[in-house]
């Protein structure tokens, strides 16, 4: 079974550019447009991998990550790789501060977010099985 990536981001364009290229990797892609709904969707849908803006209304990104990151999935490890035009220094540092397994500052090109997706997924497979999945 494909890994599940839930990919959230505000704008419309970022988003469907950045799901349908997932898909296209051979991932579920799972979309939230803003950030109550990427929370919703993450406890929910329970994806593999996160890709995570951090400026959406609803909720801000980093609350998401501090959220999820204080009630960690007890059998296996959730990545969550932001995508922010927050690329100011301090905002990378308070991203990783809080858990973020990678950051990705915007503008940027899609094959960047492909690249941290494969690198996320290559990861999960040396920590082992996937609970649910064969």
């Amino acid at each position: 079974m494909a890994l599940k990536v839930l990919v959230a981001d505000d704008e419309p364009e970022v988003l469907e550019i950045m799901a349908k290229a997932v898909a296209m990797r051979g991932y579920a892609v799972v979309q939230a447009i803003d950030g109550q709904q990427a929370w919703e969707k993450i406890k929910k849908e329970d994806p593999d991998i996160i890709l995570l803006d951090l400026i959406m209304p609803g909720m801000h990104g980093m609350t998401i990550l501090k959220k999820l990151r204080e009630n960690p999935l007890p059998d296996r490890w959730q990545p969550v790789v932001i995508v922010s035009s927050l690329g100011e220094l301090e905002d990378v540092q308070k991203g990783f501060a809080y858990q973020a397994d990678h950051y990705i500052t915007k503008p940027c090109a899609i094959d960047t977010v492909l690249r941290a997706v494969q690198m996320m997924h290559e990861l999960i497979d040396q920590k082992g099985p996937k609970r649910g999945r064969s």
